[in-house]
């Protein structure tokens, strides 16, 4: 059964990542690109593993109303 992530070759979203940058991106952009790619990824593999909290108990924790 496939996964919600499947296993990408890094290259070609790299090229992705950097295409859809604007003409005048810095290097910081190009790092937070990076890292909110891996942050998403990282999330969704969590998911897939059952590494969740239900939003009721999140919401108890910070003292949140329901």
């Amino acid at each position: 059964m496939p996964t919600v992530i499947e296993e990408i070759s890094i290259k070609p979203e790299a090229i992705r990542l950097v295409e859809q940058l604007p003409t005048d991106a810095t290097w910081e952009d190009l790092a937070y690109e990076i890292q909110l790619r891996q942050s998403i990824v990282a999330g969704l593999r969590d998911c897939e593993a059952g590494r969740v909290i239900p939003v009721e108990e999140v919401r108890r924790r910070l003292g949140l109303p329901s």
